[in-house]
């Protein structure tokens, strides 16, 4: 091989590289203005070029709106992020074609904050996909949300949502 071509091909290499790695970054974070509140664990993101992206709040559920607590979730999820711009780690791509994420307000993790008030589970399907601390910070809030019955944990036996949408 030339000079002349490996030196072309280790340029493209380079352009390529610098591609990948900025379309890679975007993957993992999202910056945006909140502009609606579909439920209690999932909101709309304005993001650059005027794009709106769905996102579902990563490993918790809230209740359903038909749900008790469901209007109350989703009321939560309102005021702690409607209208602000927010960061939103991305872990995945839901079925529903759905921005799955961590939503931060500042160095508020909001999915967490959502359990600590009561107004949502912990997924336990998909909170093992977090790292293990952050995991087990998840399901600590959990079990104070329900121990000082906060939010949906005033009800003896509230019914998660996953077991509600499997009966409808």
């Amino acid at each position: 091989m030339t000079s002349a071509i490996q030196a072309i091909l280790s340029q493209t290499a380079i352009v390529f590289l610098t591609i990948l790695m900025s379309c890679t970054a975007w993957a993992k974070e999202i910056s945006g203005r909140v502009v609606a509140i579909a439920d209690g664990d999932t909101a709309t993101v304005l993001v650059a070029g005027n794009r709106q992206v769905r996102v579902r709040l990563a490993a918790i559920d809230a209740p359903e709106r038909a749900q008790p607590f469901g209007n109350r979730s989703k009321e939560a999820l309102s005021k702690l992020i409607f209208g602000k711009e927010v960061t939103v780690k991305v872990t995945d791509t839901d079925r529903y074609k759905r921005t799955v994420g961590i939503i931060m307000l500042g160095e508020t993790d909001v999915n967490l904050e959502m359990v600590r008030l009561g107004y949502a589970w912990v997924y336990r399907q998909y909170v093992i996909n977090l790292p293990r601390a952050q995991a087990l910070q998840y399901s600590a809030a959990e079990d104070i949300a329900r121990r000082e019955k906060r939010g949906l944990w005033v009800d003896q036996a509230p019914t998660p949502p996953w077991e509600w949408r499997r009966r409808k």
